[in-house]
């Protein structure tokens, strides 16, 4: 099954594109890994995953004068875990502004006893008929890598606990972010990527 939808996945410097670009080919998907903004400007649908430090991540993102053209995007958007932190306000990982995309702001996962990062596979409870978790069983289980999160707040499309909730994913206007990687969370994560090229 091919879409013809032009899907950009925007070249953060980040480590883990390559392993996003296969998840879609293996849906049989065409997608691209680019840094051009006249691509990115044409695209129907982007990508911004993003791992490491928000720090560094807004830095490659400033360095390629990619900045302007993320804010300014009306496509839809897939944040995937720091790329969903950059999607908010403000991140304390470095006490620094980031895309401002939506209101909220990315914390320190709470100390309670818990080892961090939160690393592993976890339950997902999301809003019903939303169409990012269409044929995605409630409680699924999706694969987690993270220190910082976001709490709750009114762009929460799904929580996750770990000994506190936090969003597991978001939404505002054209802005969707996952802070569970779906291209490592098997038929679940497969699924959310085709929901995000079909459904959004």
């Amino acid at each position: 099954m091919i879409n013809p939808s032009n899907i950009v996945i925007i070249d953060t410097g980040c480590a883990n594109l390559s392993s996003v670009k296969f998840a879609f080919d293996r849906l049989g998907y065409q997608v691209k890994i680019s840094r051009d903004l006249a691509e990115i400007k044409a695209a129907d649908k982007l990508l911004l995953p993003g791992v490491g430090t928000a720090l560094a991540a807004m830095k490659n993102l400033q360095d390629r004068q990619l900045i302007d053209a993320i804010f300014n995007a009306s496509q839809p958007m897939l944040g995937i875990c720091l790329g969903m932190q950059l999607m908010t306000e403000f991140s304390s990982e470095g006490n620094l502004a980031t895309l401002g995309l939506m209101h909220g702001r990315t914390e320190l996962i709470p100390n309670l006893g818990l080892p961090l990062p939160h690393m592993g596979w976890n339950q997902v409870q999301y809003q019903v008929d939303h169409p990012l978790f269409v044929e995605i069983e409630q409680n699924s289980h999706f694969y987690f890598v993270h220190s910082y999160a976001v709490l709750p707040n009114e762009n929460t499309i799904a929580t996750c606990d770990y000994g506190v909730a936090f969003s597991a994913a978001l939404g505002h206007n054209n802005f969707y972010g996952v802070q569970f990687h779906p291209e490592r969370s098997g038929k679940a994560g497969a699924q959310l990527l085709r929901n995000f090229v079909e459904n959004i």
